[in-house]
């Protein structure tokens, strides 16, 4: 199965929860995990199909810069499982 990855990275939580919206709402992903990094940075780990994160990950960040601050984000294309394993477990 082509899998991917996607992050995306906000300052403040009500800009993630926009966009982790955002993203489920477009496209066909599951969300995986939140991650609180610290100093009010927060992000999202989304996975699915490449076509669909890469949607999905786009919208999200539109809606993050609409209400919030959008730090970064990224999506991994078949993203190896030792990567999964280490930074989702």
């Amino acid at each position: 199965m082509n899998t991917a990855i996607g992050i995306l990275e906000t300052k403040g939580l009500v800009g993630l929860v926009e966009a982790t919206d955002a993203m489920a709402k477009a496209a066909n992903v599951k969300i995986l995990k939140r991650v609180s990094i610290g100093n009010a940075f927060v992000a999202t780990i989304v996975q699915g199909d490449v076509g669909s994160v890469r949607a999905a990950v786009e919208a999200g960040a539109n809606a993050a810069q609409q209400v919030g601050e959008l730090v970064a984000s990224h999506v991994i294309p078949r993203p190896a499982e030792t990567l999964v394993a280490a930074f989702l477990a």
